[in-house]
């Protein structure tokens, strides 16, 4: 099976450190974000990443270059305009092939073991969900009974990590350009073909500056 980490947003909420840095190299405890991915995937078994990026993305490829220092080997999407994150995913389908590919916000630091996302999928998706961080109360979705549904701001309502298993099949008719994931996604479940699971270890999103700092103590406590 093959990665994909989603690397190519700007980080407007945490500038000034992503003025002249992609998101993904903005340090947590000494080491860059898309770091702690690459290494969690090499510990799950898996060879062959592949990386979009936008914003900066020059400094990704230079700073991880083939992967091989990883133990991987990396190749990348590069988008000359955002796709938001079902275009630079549907972009990246002839680096990613025709089976289902683990999926990755390069946003969120975790300490979720991606070794378990390797088993067969059955649907067209496969969603980690965690409890809803207070920047996000509301959540996305539902878990019944080991499948997802559509939340409808209904109690229990849990929220989507950024950790994914996708089978190429969900973006069946889709054009290039610009669109979400989240549509896709939806569609697939009124069908019954998402299931999902609810990750009850760390997780943050880091989408600012105190979710960084969050980050740090998190790793520093786990020292």
């Amino acid at each position: 099976m093959k990665a994909m980490i989603l690397a190519a947003g700007k980080g407007e909420r945490m500038r000034p450190l992503t003025l002249h840095t992609p998101k993904p190299l903005v340090q947590a405890a000494g080491k860059p974000l898309i770091e702690y991915h690459l290494e969690a995937l090499a510990r799950a078994g898996f060879t062959e990443v592949v990386i979009n990026h936008a914003w900066l993305g020059e400094q990704i490829e230079a700073h991880l270059g083939d992967g091989q220092r990883f133990g991987l080997s990396i190749r990348y999407s590069p988008e000359g305009e955002p796709l938001e994150t079902g275009g630079g995913i549907f972009k990246a389908l002839a680096l990613l092939g025709d089976e289902p590919f683990l999926l990755v916000n390069g946003d969120i630091w975790t300490d979720y073991d991606f070794a378990g996302l390797r088993a067969p999928l059955g649907g067209l998706a496969h969603l980690v969900l965690v409890d809803n961080p207070g920047h996000h109360g509301w959540g996305d979705f539902r878990l019944l009974d080991g499948q997802v549904v559509d939340g409808d701001d209904a109690p229990g309502t849990l929220t989507f990590s950024g950790i994914s298993v996708l089978h190429p099949a969900l973006f069946e008719g889709c054009q290039p350009g610009a669109f979400k994931l989240a549509p896709l996604l939806r569609r697939a479940m009124v069908e019954g073909r998402v299931s999902g699971e609810r990750h009850s270890g760390l997780w943050v999103d880091v989408g600012t500056l105190e979710r960084l700092a969050d980050v740090e103590r998190l790793i520093a406590g786990r020292a």
